[in-house]
């Protein structure tokens, strides 16, 4: 049986039910691969529309990145509008900056609406180390006001530290409709609504493929099949090869994370006056945030092609004390790593195979909001309107240069020229 991994948030996860794996044939109206959180939001929207819907989880709800992340409420995609806009044009710009906040607004319903407990707490804020990243999130900032987004303040060096105090960094933009999660319960909590409105779970059931059969979507695990009106991918990086148009138009990116041992409330309430999440502005980044238990949350150290580094603790260690030069010897209590999948386009990637299979995977590291966003498109898709679902998917997706063999160099170079000019200031 396949278990969370040894992460912090695993040792805190509330109390959740064992749940079967799939024995036998099943029929239902939309079948659903894939329980993290694009899969749960999907179920979640077709169940409250009244749907009869299946979840397939190949290991535990929560397993895979929506169990591990860094918990952070970011707003909008791994992409600023403005990109958008020039490599798609002012119509996509403005239907996708339409729907850049929708995110993390249903999150805050769902929270309310379920009465999940998750530990969350309002804002995020960039941080920005030198001049340049400085100007460049002021026209963040002036950017996204042009689509609704007024709740982003620019904060200079005294204003950061009121947020939190880090030396480091010569300003920051603070988001005051973001916020932090305990992501892993956010999963579980979302997996019992699902269940409260009749949707079934089945866990410990990978899917071994898809076929279309008499018109029906018919997904197989090793011991049993839903035969359903419509079937939804939603295993991002972790699909392995189910449904192989898929497998070239992302990339597994792994990142790593570690977990202070408890530092007490008054060090965390000194360091982070107002318990903000945290990321820096660099291109390959960090991030950080207080835990309800005042602990120290970082992550970071991306690995191309999704391997884990051999020590996560020399990986992140050099750079949680750059930050926090006094707490550079603290114990690390919990320390993992996890996948999420990257686009080469870093917009999440949302589309059909034929009739009646939907997919949506690759939101590039913003996958906490765009999940939850790409859940209620696929709902309102298979219920009849696809008007916005479609200003995703008609984007032109292109596979990564190269194919497998070389799209992690590929990309390593890419990032190498990127990373150069973060720590140059150009």
């Amino acid at each position: 049986m396949t278990s969370h991994i040894a992460s912090y948030y695993a040792a805190t996860a509330n109390p959740f039910p064992l749940r079967n794996s799939l024995e036998g044939s099943i029929e239902t109206d939309v079948c659903v691969i894939g329980a993290g959180y694009t899969g749960l939001s999907t179920a979640l929207h077709l169940s409250e529309r009244g749907y009869r819907v299946v979840v397939l989880e190949a290991a535990k709800v929560g397993w895979g990145a929506s169990g591990r992340n860094g918990g952070q409420i970011v707003n909008g995609y791994s992409r600023d509008l403005e990109n958008i806009a020039w490599r798609y044009g002012n119509a996509a710009a403005k239907a996708l900056g339409a729907m850049s906040l929708e995110g993390g607004d249903i999150i805050r319903e769902r929270i309310e609406k379920y009465g999940i407990a998750c530990d969350y707490r309002p804002t995020n804020v960039f941080a920005a180390f030198n001049a340049k990243q400085l100007r460049e999130l002021a026209h963040v900032r002036d950017h996204w006001a042009g689509f609704g987004h007024d709740g982003l303040e620019l904060l200079d060096r005294e204003g950061l530290r009121r947020q939190v105090k880090a030396d480091c960094y010569v300003g920051g933009l603070i988001d005051h409709r973001g916020g932090h999660i305990h992501p892993l319960n956010l999963a579980l909590g979302e997996a019992a609504a699902v269940e409260s409105l009749g949707g079934r779970i089945f866990e410990q059931s990978p899917v071994i493929g898809v076929r279309t059969e008499g018109g029906k979507a018919v997904v197989a695990t090793a011991t049993g099949e839903v035969r359903a009106t419509f079937a939804v991918a939603c295993g991002n990086a972790y699909l392995n090869g189910v449904i192989p148009f898929l497998e070239d138009k992302v990339m597994p990116v792994s990142t790593q994370v570690v977990t202070t041992e408890v530092l007490g409330e008054a060090t965390i309430r000194d360091l982070f006056p107002t318990l903000t999440a945290v990321e820096d502005a660099n291109y390959v980044l960090d991030y950080y945030r207080p835990t309800a238990d005042h602990r120290i949350l970082f992550g970071g150290g991306i690995v191309y092609g999704g391997d884990e580094p051999a020590d996560i603790e020399a990986r992140l260690r050099p750079h949680f004390a750059k930050v926090f030069p006094a707490l550079r010897n603290v114990r690390f209590d919990y320390l993992w790593s996890g996948n999420f999948a990257l686009t080469l386009t870093r917009i999440p990637h949302l589309g059909r195979i034929g009739n009646n299979l939907y997919f949506a995977h690759g939101c590039s590291g913003h996958g906490v909001t765009s999940t939850h966003l790409a859940g209620r498109l696929i709902a309102e898709a298979i219920d009849g309107d696809a008007t916005r679902f479609d200003a995703f998917a008609n984007l032109p997706y292109v596979p990564f240069p190269g194919g497998r063999a070389l799209r992690v160099p590929l990309t390593v170079l890419g990032a190498w020229w990127y990373g150069l000019r973060d720590r140059l200031g150009i």
